[in-house]
């Protein structure tokens, strides 16, 4: 099963779907890369306990069923927390369905437009599912948003229910558990019964275990709930409409509020994004596919990165890859914590480098040192891939609520039969990544709560413009998902970018940056495709 990026092989079990990428990913890439080179990082927290109130929101006018007036009409109390940043706290019915029933938290930063007159407020996902928005905001405001952005509007960050700070998903207290709940190797040959077996029973102990420490808020964590408290945030922020900067899995929540909320939609952007047509099968495929393009890309630059160990032409280098985690299926490597590194997780360790061009040197390290027998800078990477620290603890709840969205977002097909043939085609389409990221139907397997999403297009009948930035070789999101979306929108608008690497805007392509800015500041939709 996938839906960002498959829990990308983990050695626990067959990957869920991958997460289909966030801009805090590539961040955390970053900075482990940076701690590896024994550069320290601090970042810090948001404490609001002890601080005053500086400010107060102002709901807007509009008129709702009285059931909703507590939600929509709360005043979101502002208290200072860094640097020219403000917190606060907003309630949430904990199931839309029951708005006098128990509630929950929703976290939410924000930074007020630098220039002194803003333009309302800009609402920022950065994927996942289950990556944190507020810390996003919080720590990397540069990141995510232009200085153009940051002029003209408040910028604010929000962690969606279940996530991070706001209400979460906790499945393990212990972080030593949750670690051989992805790192512990299920014995036995991959797709066999019993392998198979064992791996069911593994997804579904942990689903147990999530239920025991979340309670009902683990059926309710579905995007269409998320969007709900999305239009809620947009009113007790005091915003007519709601602006947008969705990246990843952050399109799927967008476009899932367009549709509900179409006469609500300010300005929206969708970059990087996920087709809601897709089924789960069809998002392992598309991004097996993917990664293995983007990897081929990898390979037909590595002799030009520092300590690339392949000598080969691109294909030979390929085959070389695919033993390797032939290699390491049949014989893991030891880390000096204990842990082993087997195939799932030398595969997470590839595929969060290929995100981004940027951090192909990475990917480099990552196979010259596997090849030479130390798994350590593997595992360096595959931490940053679930946040895990460098002490062994784990920094929010990213690994568990990407569980636990996807499950109840994505149904899978749990039939032996249906799992092998898919197999099958996964490996003929994607020869070095595809064996990894089949298996999905046992990753939700015996989950607490069924499934409550069904692929279909959304089309956001009579909503404002809404820009779908495509890159064409994006491995998580692959370009031909924007494509679809853009289609399926009423006023959905395409924006190319050619390269390489997952989302685009503020990144490297000035084209793509001016035109998105353009279109949030002045609303300037472009006339046709500027294919940048």
């Amino acid at each position: 099963m996938t839906t960002e990026l498959s829990r990308p092989g983990t050695d626990a079990g067959a990957p869920a779907p991958t997460r289909r990428g966030s801009k805090n990913r590539r961040r955390s890439l970053v900075a482990a890369i940076a701690a590896a080179a024994s550069v320290v990082l601090v970042l810090s927290g948001c404490s609001t306990w002890f601080e005053p109130p500086v400010s107060a929101s102002t709901p807007t006018s509009e008129s709702v069923d009285g059931s909703l007036e507590p939600f929509y009409k709360q005043v979101l109390q502002w208290s200072s927390c860094g640097d020219k940043l403000e917190c606060a706290t907003a309630t949430a019915p904990l199931s839309w369905s029951d708005l006098g029933g128990d509630t929950i938290d929703l976290a939410l930063v924000r930074q007020l437009a630098t220039s002194g007159t803003s333009k309302g407020s800009l609402l920022v996902n950065p994927g996942g599912p289950g990556g944190s928005g507020y810390d996003l905001i919080h720590d990397s405001v540069d990141f995510a948003t232009s200085d153009r952005l940051q002029q003209n509007f408040d910028i604010v960050g929000f962690d969606p229910r279940g996530v991070n700070k706001s209400t979460p998903v906790s499945c393990y207290s212990d972080p030593a558990t949750l670690d051989a709940y992805l790192f512990n190797i299920i014995p036995g040959e991959r797709g066999s019964d019993q392998w198979i077996a064992d791996t069911e029973a593994a997804s579904a102990q942990f689903g147990k275990d999530c239920l025991a420490n979340t309670g009902e808020l683990l059926g309710n964590v579905d995007t269409v709930s998320a969007a709900k408290d999305l239009d809620m945030l947009r009113a007790a922020l005091g915003d007519d409409t709601l602006n947008y900067l969705g990246y990843s899995y952050g399109t799927e929540l967008g476009g899932t509020y367009a549709e509900l909320f179409p006469k609500k939609t300010g300005r929206l952007v969708f970059d990087g994004a996920v087709d809601p047509t897709a089924a789960s099968y069809d998002i392992s495929l598309n991004q097996a596919k993917g990664f293995e393009g983007a990897l081929r890309a990898f390979m037909a630059s590595c002799s030009t990165l520092e300590n690339c160990p392949f000598t080969g032409t691109p294909d030979e280098s390929m085959q070389t890859v695919r033993a390797l985690l032939d290699t390491l299926d049949a014989s893991p490597l030891a880390n000096a914590d204990g842990r082993q590194l087997g195939a799932g997780s030398m595969f997470t360790a590839i595929i969060l480098p290929l995100y981004s061009e940027t951090t192909w040197s990475a990917l480099a390290n990552v196979f010259a040192s596997v090849m030479q027998g130390d798994p350590s800078y593997a595992f360096t990477v595959a931490d940053a891939y679930y946040d895990r620290t460098a002490d062994g603890t784990y920094t929010g709840n990213s690994t568990e609520a990407f569980n636990a969205i996807s499950c109840i977002d994505y149904s899978t097909d749990h039939s032996v039969e249906t799992m092998r043939q898919q197999a099958a085609e996964l490996d003929a389409a994607a020869p070095v990544f595809g064996h990894l990221m089949a298996w999905g139907g046992t990753s939700c397997y015996d989950w607490p709560f069924p499934a409550v999403r069904e692929p279909a297009a959304v089309a956001a009948s009579g909503s404002s413009d809404i820009l779908v930035v495509g890159t064409t070789n994006d491995p998580a999101t692959p370009y031909v998902w924007a494509q679809n979306v853009a289609s399926q929108l009423e006023n959905g608008h395409l924006v190319t970018f050619t390269g390489e690497g997952h989302t685009a805007y503020n990144k490297t392509s000035t084209c793509i940056n001016d035109t998105v800015d353009n279109y949030f500041v002045d609303g300037t939709v472009p006339a046709t495709d500027p294919m940048c």
